[in-house]
C-alpha cells in the first residue's frame, strides 16, 4: 500500500461512513461465531494502522497479533496500545505452521499483483490451525478500479468465483461469500467510469472525511446491507467481497 495513505486512513477510519459500514457488516457475520467459539491466537495479516485489531480486542476480547509490511502502520498500532506487533510480509508470514486459530486479512490481498496473490492465500492457510477461522475481504470488480485504487497501489480486484477458487486452492473451505457495499454500486460506477475520466481527476485518497449529512446518507445503505447479510442473504454484486472460511 502507498505509505502516504496511512495518514488519511488514521484520520478517517473511526468515523468515516465506509469504515463504520464495513465494520457493521463484518460484525454481523462474526458476532454469532464469537458467541459460539473462543479464539486464543488471532492474526490480522495486514493490519494497517491497527485500528481493526484494537476494535476486535475490545468487542470480542480476542488476543490479536497485528502484522504489517511497513513499520509506519505499526507505529499507529503501538499508539493504540496493541502488543505482539510484527513487521512482515503476508506472502511470507514469519510464523510456524498452525500457529493461529483465526486469521483475518481485510483489504490487503488486492495489493499483490495478480498471479502473485497465491502466496498470501497459501501462507494464511499454512499458519491457520485445522478447523480455524479465516476472514478475507477484498475489493471487487475490475470495472470499479478508481483514482483511489491507483493512489493506494491496489493492483487487482476480485470476482466472487475467483476469490472462492483462490481460497479453495489454498485449502480453505469457503463457508460464506458475499459482495457488500452493493447499494451504492450505481453511484460508484458513475463516479469511477464517467466523472473521474471526464474531469481528468488525478490519483488521490478516497477516504477523507466528508460533511456530516453526506456521511450519514452514505452510511445508511451499508446499515441496510448489514441487516440483509446478517439475515443470511448473499448479495450478487458490490464494491467489496467478504469471505468466511475454515481451514480444512
Amino acid at each position: 500500500m502507498n505509505p502516504a495513505e496511512f495518514a488519511h486512513i488514521a484520520r478517517a477510519e473511526e468515523q468515516l461512513w465506509w469504515y463504520r459500514g464495513q465494520r457493521r457488516i463484518l460484525y454481523r457475520l462474526l458476532d454469532p461465531i464469537a458467541r459460539e467459539r473462543q479464539f486464543q491466537r488471532v492474526l490480522e495479516a495486514g493490519c494497517g494502522t491497527g485500528y481493526q485489531s484494537k476494535d476486535l480486542t475490545e468487542r470480542y476480547g480476542w488476543p490479536m497479533t497485528p502484522l504489517d509490511l511497513g513499520w509506519l502502520g505499526l507505529e499507529y498500532a503501538r499508539g493504540f496500545g496493541l502488543e505482539r506487533l510484527t513487521q512482515g510480509d503476508v506472502g511470507a508470514l514469519p510464523y510456524r505452521d498452525r500457529a493461529f486459530d483465526a486469521v483475518l486479512s481485510l483489504d490487503v490481498i488486492v495489493h499483490f499483483h495478480r498471479g502473485d496473490d497465491h502466496r498470501a492465500f497459501a501462507e494464511i492457510a499454512r499458519v491457520l490451525a485445522p478447523g480455524g477461522l479465516c476472514v478475507i475481504r477484498v475489493s471487487a470488480l475490475d470495472i470499479l478500479r478508481s483514482r483511489h485504487s491507483m493512489h493506494a497501489h491496489e493492483h487487482q480486484r476480485f470476482t466472487a468465483s475467483r476469490l472462492r477458487a483462490s481460497m479453495q486452492q489454498a485449502g480453505l473451505r469457503v463457508d460464506r461469500l458475499t459482495y457488500c457495499n452493493s447499494l451504492l454500486l450505481p453511484i460508484a460506477l458513475f463516479k469511477f467510469r464517467v466523472w473521474e475520466p471526464l474531469t481528468n481527476a488525478p490519483p488521490a485518497s478516497g477516504v477523507d472525511p466528508v460533511p456530516g449529512w453526506l456521511d450519514s446518507l452514505l452510511h445508511l445503505p451499508l446499515v441496510l446491507e448489514s441487516s440483509l447479510i446478517g439475515a443470511g442473504l448473499d448479495l450478487p454484486l458490490g464494491q467489496s467481497l467478504l469471505a468466511i472460511a475454515t481451514r480444512e
